[in-house]
C-alpha cells in the first residue's frame, strides 16, 4: 500500500531497556542456593536424626532442569542498511507472553506470496494449524532462528510509527456538504512528467480540465481527503445516486510526481504549532479554527493521490499491502524491504502509544511506505475505523526488532 506515514507526536527520547536474564544463568543460581540450604539443614538436624532419603522413588524420574540454550550457530548477515545478529530466543523480550497463535492468519497470507527461503516453511505452516499460543512458539521455535537487527553501526535502537485505513462518509454525487472530489487517475497522467501539482489542479482550467469526469466520490472535509492520500487506500462508506449504501475501498493508482511536503512540518515552520502539538488530531484542530486557509494548508504538499475503486465483499480484510497480499490488523507492518524482505516473521520490543506498558509481538512483514527508511523502522498497521486512527497518530516510540528467519 504505497504510501507515506501519517502525520504523528514527536518521538520520546527515551530509550527501551529491556533487560532479559538467561534462563540458563537463573537455574546455575538457583541450584547454588539450594545446595546452600540443603547443606545448612543438613548440619541442623543431623546431630538429632538419622539422615532423610529425599530422592525420588525409583519408578519416578527426577524432575529434569531446564537445558541451557545453545549459543546460535548461524553467521551474521549483512542487509541493506541492516545487520541481521544471531539471537537466543531468551533474548526476546516478552516471546513466552505473547498471543502467537493470532499470527498464523497474517503468515498464511504472506506465504501467498513467500520470500526467499521461505517456500519449505510455508508448506509446513499450511499443514500445521496450532491449536494454542503455546504450539505455535514451538513450531516457530523449531523452524526459525532469530537474529537481532541493527544499523551498520552497531545500533539496535530504531523508531515505530502506525498508520491505518481511513473509513470515510462519502457520496456518489455532488451535494451540498459533499464537495471533494475523490479522483482516479487522469487519462494523461503517464505523458506529463511532473504532472500538475494541487494548487495547480484546484486553481488552473487546463488542469481542472484533465481530472473532469474521473470523479468516485464526494467528501465533506478537505482534511479527509488528504489523509486519504497519505495512507494510500481508505474506505468509503458510500451513498450511491439510488440512496443505497455499501461499503468501498478505493486503492492507490498513481500520484502526480510531486514531493510529498509534511502538512504538519508545513504548520510547525509558520509557527501555528509547536511540535508537540503537530499530531494528526492537533492539525485538524488548527484546520477547524482556521477555515480560511484550509487551501494554503492543502496546498503546501504538492503531491496528490489518484485511486481505483474496488469492491468490499468481506469488511474483515484488510487493504493489499507491498507485498500485495491483505495486511491484519496488529499483525502486519511496513517496513524497508532493503532491510527486511516482504514476508519476514519480526519480533517487537516497543511500548503502547504514550505509555510504557510494554507491547511485544510477533509480527508480518506485509507493507512498506516512503517514510519507512532504515535498519531498526517500522510502521504497525493498526487496522480501520476510528480507535485505530487515533492509535495511528499517536505512535512513535523507541523500538528494537528481531528477524525470524528460516533455520538454514
Amino acid at each position: 500500500m504505497p504510501r507515506v506515514r501519517l502525520e504523528s507526536i514527536p518521538p520520546q527520547t527515551l530509550s527501551i531497556m529491556s533487560p532479559v536474564s538467561s534462563s540458563a544463568s537463573s537455574n546455575r543460581h538457583m541450584t547454588r542456593i539450594v545446595a546452600l540450604c540443603a547443606t545448612v539443614l543438613g548440619v541442623l538436624v543431623g546431630c538429632s536424626s538419622a539422615p532423610t532419603d529425599t530422592s525420588p522413588p525409583a519408578d519416578q524420574p527426577a524432575p529434569d532442569a531446564r537445558a541451557p540454550e545453545a549459543a546460535p550457530s548461524a553467521a551474521s548477515v549483512q542487509r541493506g542498511r541492516a545487520r541481521w545478529v544471531p539471537a537466543r530466543w531468551s533474548d526476546l523480550p516478552g516471546w513466552e507472553i505473547d498471543r502467537t497463535a493470532e499470527l498464523w492468519p497474517a503468515l498464511l497470507r504472506g506465504c501467498e506470496k513467500p520470500a526467499a527461503g521461505w517456500n519449505g516453511i510455508c508448506a509446513e505452516a499450511r499443514r500445521s494449524a496450532p491449536a494454542d499460543d503455546v504450539s505455535a512458539r514451538a513450531w516457530l521455535q523449531r523452524h526459525l532462528q532469530p537474529y537481532r537487527v541493527e544499523s551498520l553501526d552497531g545500533s539496535d535502537q530504531g523508531l515505530i510509527t502506525g498508520y491505518f485505513e481511513p473509513l470515510i462518509e462519502a457520496r456518489r454525487m455532488p451535494q451540498a456538504r459533499f464537495r471533494v472530489p475523490v479522483h482516479a487517475p487522469p487519462n494523461d497522467l503517464s505523458s506529463r512528467k511532473p504532472y500538475w501539482t494541487r494548487q495547480q489542479l484546484d486553481t488552473l482550467a487546463p488542469a481542472q480540465a484533465s481530472v473532469r469526469g474521473r470523479e468516485l466520490a464526494y467528501l465533506t472535509d478537505p482534511l479527509d481527503l488528504l489523509i486519504l492520500q497519505i495512507q494510500g487506500s481508505g474506505r468509503l462508506w458510500l451513498t450511491e445516486a439510488d440512496g443505497s449504501r455499501r461499503q468501498v475501498r478505493v486503492a492507490f493508482a498513481g500520484h502526480n510526481d510531486q514531493p510529498y511536503k509534511s502538512v504538519g512540518r508545513w504548520l510547525i515552520e509558520q509557527g501555528e504549532l509547536r511540535a508537540d502539538q503537530a499530531s494528526w488530531p492537533g492539525i485538524k484542530a488548527w484546520a477547524q479554527l482556521n477555515p480560511q486557509r484550509i487551501n494554503e494548508l492543502m496546498w503546501s504538499n504538492p503531491r496528490v493521490v489518484f485511486f481505483r475503486e474496488e469492491p468490499l465483499p468481506d469488511p474483515t480484510i484488510g487493504p493489499r499491502g507491498a507485498q500485495a497480499v491483505p495486511l491484519t490488523p496488529g499483525r502486519s507492518v511496513a517496513i524497508d524491504p532493503t532491510s527486511v524482505p516482504y514476508g519476514t516473521v519480526l519480533w517487537l520490543d516497543t511500548t503502547e502509544p504514550l505509555s510504557n506498558t510494554p507491547l511485544r509481538r510477533v509480527v508480518m512483514a506485509q507493507d512498506t511506505g516512503s517514510a519507512i527508511t532504515g535498519a531498526v523502522r517500522v510502521d504497525y498497521f493498526w487496522g480501520w475505523g476510528d480507535t485505530a486512527e487515533q492509535q495511528a497518530g499517536r505512535t512513535k516510540q523507541p523500538l528494537r526488532v528481531w528477524v525470524l528467519a528460516p533455520r538454514n
